[in-house]
């Protein structure tokens, strides 16, 4: 209810009973408990694939001046974060309140299965009275969280609630998507309304300095921009509706984007490039506790998008289930502020590479599981982005510079320690610096701790989760069985010595004996990772190619092809290509994708996997495999 609104109830209320003193006082009674009762409307503007390249975050570049205004209005935080670098891992946290790895949905275009107790955040408010409302992206990752939305199309509007209902509704915009960069017919389409004023010089732009300096970047980064000047447009046109619908001051209204600019090193990727997002909160006056929600205010306490829910929950007076991991950040009873911001890498399209992050306010610890996999995995969709085909060429040329270079090595450190205050990119990596050996150990020290206690998934193999779901009904329960605290820390701990090289092969060489294969598996990715050092183990490796995990299978037959041993492998990773297990089969092609020549052999079975897979990851592996053996380069849609 607006001031012109709330006058006119005002004298409608006090000329209706009369204007005697106590009249006076029990208007101002009623008119008190109808505010206090009053419950805010809320609307969320978001999109997708930008970082904080607004102008009200200090980008001096930006043109966004409704998205400005509304900083004005509302809070900056400077410290807001995603739990993944891309969409549908995130998604699936921002709906439930919970990290992607607790509940199985951290692998891109999976589907998990959720425990009935677990529901969308919506589906509380909807409980709760309030008409909720998507337009229209989901991408959740789940079938599960079908009660989430009154209405989830590209026609669901808060107009279409019961008269005075209060309302949650959400807007995406998909224009600023890293496609829109990429494909020249989409840029021009989401930015043919912009006026010259508007458009981008990209020779005046700031490039990061992983990117080498070349004209092609340039327009992409040009293109960035300008897709979110129009974007900003997008969002001046939603606020017009409120306010010409007379719900301006009555809805909380946030904005924020999925994750960061959809480039490489930056989409994918736990990086702030990738994880470090723009969020602007408006609350009207009305809904204010104290001074959280001072207009024109910045807020740099620590937040992660699983907090999205819970704080729209807290506000509409909901109470926050005690499951979430999630907490609210406005309202009343707020929990501590955060001291870290965790994130995690795992299945990216066709590739696999578990990536996990720490953050404060001031340092970034980052640990690579897979080390040996380079940064930049050959993944069909970013390859054929313009800036990456760059790369790639500046690269072969050997003129790329010193910090795009960094990226370009055929293997990642296992850790990493980033100092954000004098090192913004997250270039100079300081884990092997001793002066910061205390702030590594208390970073990895949140990194383990935050693993176990969220009972972190992403370390199992994805065939073995798709195996236990159907065993205990959800992945959720999957380490909530009796035990498995015990198997929990067991799996962090082999992970760990996986990639400790050889002075951990006899605790890998036992580990191929433990009872669960996801144990087993770590030990057989570690044998693998040693390589021909590892020849002691031969034996263990011959052994596990029978073994009943597909996922240790195919971890052995790595294994056996990095000692030299491709005869006694081939066979193994050729039946389980062609075998019944789907996420196997792209664990087998991304092994014969990665030996090179010694593939040879599997040449047919490559072929056929061209044919007739439903799984386009395996095919595009498959594909790549065949181009890297035969010398061509023809891409898989």
């Amino acid at each position: 209810m607006n001031a012109i609104q709330t006058e006119f109830t005002r004298r409608h209320f006090l000329q209706t009973i009369g204007i005697s003193a106590a009249s006076w006082a029990l208007a101002q009674t009623a008119l008190a408990r109808q505010a206090e009762s009053k419950r805010p409307n809320i609307l969320w503007l978001s999109c997708e694939d930008i970082s904080p390249h607004l102008g009200c975050f200090g980008d001096e570049h930006a043109i966004t001046p409704n998205l400005d205004q509304l900083a004005m209005e509302g809070v900056r935080y400077t410290n807001a974060f995603t739990t993944a670098g891309v969409c549908a891992p995130c998604r699936s946290g921002i709906i439930t309140g919970m990290y992607q790895t607790t509940i199985g949905t951290h692998h891109m275009r999976c589907s998990a299965k959720l425990p009935a107790h677990i529901e969308a955040f919506t589906t509380y408010l909807r409980q709760a009275g309030y008409y909720c409302t998507n337009n229209s992206k989901t991408d959740y990752q789940t079938g599960d969280l079908r009660n989430a939305w009154d209405q989830s199309s590209g026609k669901a509007h808060w107009r279409n609630r019961k008269t005075d209902q209060p309302f949650f509704s959400v807007f995406n915009f998909t224009g600023c998507h890293e496609s829109g960069i990429a494909s020249q017919s989409k840029y021009e389409s989401v930015t043919q309304n912009l006026k010259p004023s508007q458009r981008q010089d990209p020779n005046k732009l700031e490039l990061p300095p992983y990117y080498p300096d070349t004209p092609i970047v340039r327009e992409d980064w040009k293109r960035n921009y300008e897709l979110i000047t129009a974007m900003d447009a997008w969002a001046g046109h939603l606020l017009d509706q409120l306010k010409k619908d007379g719900l301006y001051e009555d809805t909380i209204v946030f904005f924020w984007s999925d994750h960061g600019i959809g480039l490489p090193r930056a989409k994918r990727w736990l990086y702030d490039s990738g994880t470090h997002i723009p969020l602007i909160v408006r609350v009207p006056e009305p809904f204010r506790t104290d001074s959280q929600s001072e207009p024109g205010r910045k807020d740099d306490q620590l937040i992660n998008s699983i907090d999205f829910g819970p704080t729209v929950m807290n506000l509409a007076g909901v109470k926050v289930p005690d499951y979430m991991q999630g907490r609210p950040f406005l309202g009343t009873n707020l929990p501590k502020p955060r001291e870290y911001i965790y994130g995690a890498r795992d299945r990216m399209d066709e590739r696999y590479d578990i990536i996990r992050s720490v953050r404060d306010k001031r340092y970034r610890y980052i640990r690579n599981y897979e080390p040996l996999k380079t940064y930049y995995q050959y993944m069909n969709t970013p390859e054929k982005g313009a800036t990456m085909k760059e790369i790639r060429r500046v690269h072969a040329e050997g003129k790329l510079p010193p910090a795009a270079q960094l990226f370009m090595a055929d293997r990642k450190p296992v850790e990493e320690l980033y100092d954000l205050r004098s090192d913004p990119h997250e270039i100079n990596n300081l884990a092997g610096d001793p002066n910061y050996s205390s702030i590594l150990e208390r970073m990895r020290r949140a990194h383990r701790q935050w693993v176990q206690e969220t009972k972190d998934l992403g370390l199992i193999p994805e065939p073995e989760i798709i195996e236990r779901e159907k065993m205990y009904g959800s992945r959720y329960a999957i380490l909530r069985q009796p035990g498995d605290d015990a198997l929990n820390a067991r799996l962090g701990e082999i992970a760990a010595l996986a990639s400790e090289g050889p002075q951990a092969l006899p605790k890998l060489i036992a580990a191929m004996d433990d009872e669960d294969a996801a144990i087993r598996y770590w030990g057989a990715t570690g044998i693998g990772n040693i390589g021909k050092q590892a020849s002691r183990a031969e034996g263990k490796m011959v052994a596990a190619l029978k073994d009943t995990s597909v996922s240790v299978r195919v971890a052995a037959a790595r294994a056996l092809c990095r000692m030299g041993q491709p005869d006694k492998a081939l066979p193994v990773l050729i039946e389980t290509l062609r075998g019944p297990h789907e996420w196997g089969r792209l664990q087998a092609a991304i092994v014969l994708d990665g030996i090179g020549p010694q593939a040879r052999p599997a040449e047919a079975a490559l072929k056929e996997a061209l044919k007739d897979q439903p799984n386009k990851y395996i095919t595009r592996v498959a594909n790549r495999a065949l181009n890297v053996m035969n010398g061509t380069h023809n891409e898989v849609p």
